[in-house]
């Protein structure tokens, strides 16, 4: 009983310490690629969980919102997949660096870094 007992407390405390980080990259981020052809690109990547996958969109001042085609996610980081307005289908790596900040990489080519947005709550 004991054994059994401390089993379902260990199992208990790792569910506890993995659900905050399955939800980290839900929300608003401004993400910078920097070293791209075209300059650099900053854009508003907006993700939310529907029916337990993420999903979301990118944004810019000067373009109209660009649906993410695939999400990967694993441990503490994602990979986000889109149809660039080029034309050309393009992926963007993106690790957790801390609670409010990410990094990471466009196409492997380009370094990508990122700052989560906070809205002030109504």
């Amino acid at each position: 009983m004991l054994i059994v007992g401390m089993f379902l407390f260990l199992f208990s405390i790792g569910l506890h310490a993995q659900t905050p980080s399955a939800d980290f990259f839900v929300g608003k981020w401004d993400v910078l690629v920097t070293g791209t052809p075209s300059g650099n690109s900053h854009t508003t990547l907006k993700l939310e969980r529907v029916e337990g996958k993420l999903s979301g969109d990118f944004t810019s001042p000067n373009e109209k919102a660009i649906k993410l085609s695939k999400v990967e996610e694993k441990a503490d980081e994602i990979t986000v997949y889109f149809t660039s307005s080029n034309g050309y289908d393009v992926y963007l790596l993106l690790k957790k660096k801390d609670e409010t900040h990410v990094t990471g990489t466009m196409m492997d080519m380009f370094d990508a870094s990122g700052v989560r947005i906070v809205e002030e709550k109504k």
